[in-house]
């Protein structure tokens, strides 16, 4: 434990680490799909599908062929594109809908245990979100699931997307931090292997139904990491809150 002596703060990533968002997502999706007669259209497979378009949104920020955008407005673009590939014209729906159903990610559930494991934790430590969800989704999220987060940082408070060296390294230095006293709670190997390039501590979380029962990713820690444990409650457990 000695790597964690001087650790202050923990930051999580959070779609998949501290929420579900294939569930959460499916359920809003669901009577949208049936509302359009569109029973056929599994909701989890919607779901899937959308979140298959994130990482090449952002990489069109972290490219530099775009602006950096918030991902409320990536998510947004995304639906309509997810719309489209099932014969969909978002036209159908509405704006008032398609706004609705893009805040089905400010509405996703934490882990069963996370919302306990996280108050633990905070007795310790100073905790935030690293996620690539902007300022409003992470708010909006963590009000109506009781997350107790200290402050609310990541890609929009960092102008970056993560696995961008500037998202570890910003959010540390808006902390007051040094990268090393900064640790980052991932279910992802990668994420969690950029933020050790930049010299931060980190905490592996198994979370191996992220992508649903047949999941193939993350489902062990890929390097050794500082901390492996197997939720929030056994991470508060193994430092000691």
């Amino acid at each position: 434990m000695t790597r964690f002596d001087g650790v202050q703060a923990l930051v999580f990533d959070v779609f998949g680490t501290v929420v579900d968002w294939r569930e959460g997502v499916a359920r809003d999706a669901a009577p949208v799909l049936a509302g359009l007669g569109r029973r056929d259209i599994d909701p989890r497979a919607f779901a899937d599908a959308w979140r298959r378009r994130y990482q090449p949104a952002m990489e069109e920020c972290r490219s530099g062929r775009r602006p950096f955008t918030r991902l409320d407005v990536l998510h947004r673009e995304n639906l309509d594109g997810v719309l489209r590939d099932h014969g969909i014209d978002p036209a159908t729906l509405g704006e008032a809908a398609l706004d609705d159903l893009n805040r089905a990610w400010h509405r996703l559930d934490p882990w069963p245990e996370a919302v306990a494991g996280l108050t633990r934790l905070k007795r310790r430590f100073v905790i935030a979100p690293l996620s690539n969800g902007n300022i409003a989704l992470m708010t909006n999220m963590a009000k109506r699931a009781g997350i107790p987060w200290d402050a609310i940082l990541g890609a929009e408070v960092a102008q970056a997307y993560k696995p961008q060296p500037e998202a570890y390294l910003r959010t540390a230095e808006i902390l007051g931090l040094r990268p090393e006293q900064v640790c980052l709670v991932a279910a992802h190997n990668g994420d969690l292997k950029a933020a050790r390039a930049c010299g931060l501590a980190t905490a592996f979380v198994h979370r191996p139904t992220e992508h649903g029962p047949e999941q193939a990713t993350d489902l062990a820690p890929s390097e050794a990491w500082d901390v492996v444990a197997r939720d929030f409650q056994d991470l508060a457990h193994r430092l000691g809150c």
